[in-house]
């Protein structure tokens, strides 16, 4: 599946393993990762593509906020749970 800004992902490797996390923004070979809490949405991660798994999920960014981008990520992840 092809990583675009807005892509659910989730870390392969470094201390945020296993989080589900949004793609801001691609790079390259590069890409700029946010979760609303310990990465924000103005300050993301930079990550390696080949450390993240891209799910079939997408968030749209427009006027998204951190506090939304938590919730709809708790959302997906209890979904995904049942």
């Amino acid at each position: 599946m092809d990583i675009k800004a807005g892509s659910v992902v989730l870390s392969l490797a470094g201390h945020d393993k296993g989080r589900a996390m949004v793609v801001t923004q691609i790079d390259g070979e590069v890409v700029f990762v946010a979760d609303g809490k310990e990465r924000k949405l103005e300050k993301p991660k930079k990550k390696n593509k080949k450390h993240v798994r891209p799910t079939h999920q997408v968030i749209e960014l427009i006027e998204l906020t951190d506090k939304r981008l938590r919730r709809t990520l708790r959302e997906m992840a209890t979904r995904t749970e049942e």
